[in-house]
């Protein structure tokens, strides 16, 4: 006769750890039944008898040794997986490293041939307008030259406020020197415009 036992109630009577009976129900060593979502064992009546008779400690270990041996077999596959799964991984990172150094020879090269030929183009460039730019430097030298013989009316409104010169004194200051034709002061009454020459000013402070 055999009787419908739960899994937990299979593992206490066959003396066995519950990962055991679930090995052997897997390994159709134990008939089963699932019911409502709960699995259950039939269990041989001689043997749920004889197993009460035996001492089930000793079975107990045994079984138990047995499903550690199972857990460390599992553990030793997943192991074995991860470490492959490394190994593939670090080839991946190796390959993608080697493909990056690469790509970025190839562009150092490209660029060095781009700053090769601008500076090919700019020596040429350079050769070709050297002597009209001579002649623009010169020209710029004769304006700089010309530029300092006069000061801007800032400049000399600037120069007057720091010897405490109001804006009202200045403007007078201006008037009068241009009324008694002070060389200094060269004022184009076609174009409204004021010249101030570059030079000493401090009569007027």
């Amino acid at each position: 006769m055999e009787r419908l036992v739960t899994t937990a109630q299979a593992a206490q009577i066959l003396g066995l750890s519950l990962q055991g009976v679930h090995y052997r129900i897997k390994k159709n060593q134990l008939k089963s039944i699932k019911k409502s979502g709960k699995t259950y064992v039939y269990i041989n009546e001689y043997i749920q008898d004889q197993a009460s008779k035996e001492e089930p400690h000793v079975e107990l270990k045994e079984e138990t040794f047995n499903g550690y041996k199972e857990v460390i077999k599992v553990k030793d596959e997943q192991i074995d997986l991860l470490k492959k799964s490394i190994k593939w991984m670090k080839k991946q990172y190796s390959s993608e490293i080697y493909r990056l150094e690469k790509n970025q020879k190839r562009i150092i090269t490209v660029f060095n041939r781009e700053i090769e030929l601008l500076q090919s183009a700019f020596n040429e460039m350079r050769s070709i307008y050297k002597q009209p730019q001579i002649q623009t430097v010169q020209a710029k030298e004769d304006i700089e030259e010309e530029k300092e013989k006069f000061i801007s009316l800032q400049e000399f409104t600037l120069y007057l406020k720091k010897h405490n010169k109001d804006q009202k004194d200045i403007k007078l200051i201006i008037l009068k020197a241009i009324q008694e034709k002070d060389s200094r002061f060269i004022y184009n009454r076609k174009e409204k415009k004021l010249l101030i020459l570059n030079e000493d000013f401090s009569d007027l402070i």
